[in-house]
């Protein structure tokens, strides 16, 4: 069956790539964007009251394939992970160009000036890719007055574990992928991304596609699975994870989560 979470077809419209393997009434080329805000939201239905599917981070690509003027929409496809739907059309700008580097902290702070007691303007999380136009006085200058040190843009050290286990404490969020807010599968998305391996968005894709099947004994970096939930090992019985019983990231015994799981371990997998 086709998944159409990361195929760009509609009953209507479909991207001109799939042409001859899906039925449409009309093919599109799509139109390469970027991401123009700190974070916007990515919805699979054209409806104020649907559930959030993902969300896409500063800088991240995303092909427009159709717009929805009345409504403020555009329909397209993320180039990070392949996610389909629909999000804010004011939230997209022109691809980035240049020296285009990636934050590495969990929160970038932006200022007015190459100074850290001048305006804040806001912030980079994790993930984010930016322009870098230049540097002054240890500050990346990303803009007209728009500055961040350039430590938040250094290489990332340590294990992904090590990454993920600075989300403790950060926010449950159903579609959540930053340390404002994330689900169990944005949590390890974003914190393989982080040590450079590209990761699939949503937990079954990532049971089905990363690493290999494993057995016991677990060791740290191990992935483990549920139906609909995945968590990271942090050492061989400690799980960290992002979930909604404490509607935050934590790290407990993985006995503990499984005592309480609704349905038995699905998959264990070593990267």
């Amino acid at each position: 069956m086709m998944d159409t979470r990361r195929i760009a077809v509609r009953h209507d419209l479909a991207a001109e790539h799939l042409r001859g393997q899906v039925d449409a009434a009309k093919f599109v080329e799509g139109k390469p964007m970027a991401v123009g805000a700190s974070m916007i939201n990515l919805v699979r239905n054209a409806d104020p009251d649907t559930n959030l599917a993902t969300q896409l981070l500063y800088g991240e690509g995303f092909t427009v394939y159709d717009e929805i003027a009345d409504m403020g929409l555009a329909w397209g496809q993320s180039a990070r992970d392949g996610h389909v739907g629909y999000v804010p059309s004011a939230g997209l700008i022109e691809p980035l160009e240049g020296r285009i580097e990636t934050v590495s902290v969990l929160s970038a702070l932006v200022f007015s000036e190459p100074d850290f007691k001048s305006q804040l303007l806001g912030s980079y999380s994790l993930g984010c890719r930016v322009a870098v136009e230049g540097e002054e006085d240890g500050y990346a200058r990303l803009g007209s007055n728009i500055y961040t040190p350039l430590q938040n843009l250094a290489s990332v050290t340590g294990d992904f574990v090590s990454v993920a286990e600075k989300f403790i404490g950060s926010p449950y969020l159903w579609g959540g992928r930053s340390y404002f807010g994330l689900d169990c599968s944005g949590l390890v998305q974003l914190v393989l991304q982080a040590v450079g391996v590209d990761a699939p968005r949503d937990a079954d894709m990532q049971a089905a596609e990363l690493g290999s099947a494993c057995d016991a004994p677990l060791q740290r970096g191990d992935l483990v699975f549920w139906d609909g939930h995945v968590g990271i090992m942090r050492d061989g019985e400690n799980l960290l994870h992002a979930n909604a019983h404490h509607m935050t990231v934590v790290s407990e015994p993985l006995a503990d989560v499984a005592a309480r799981a609704d349905g038995e371990i699905t998959a264990t997998r070593r990267l």
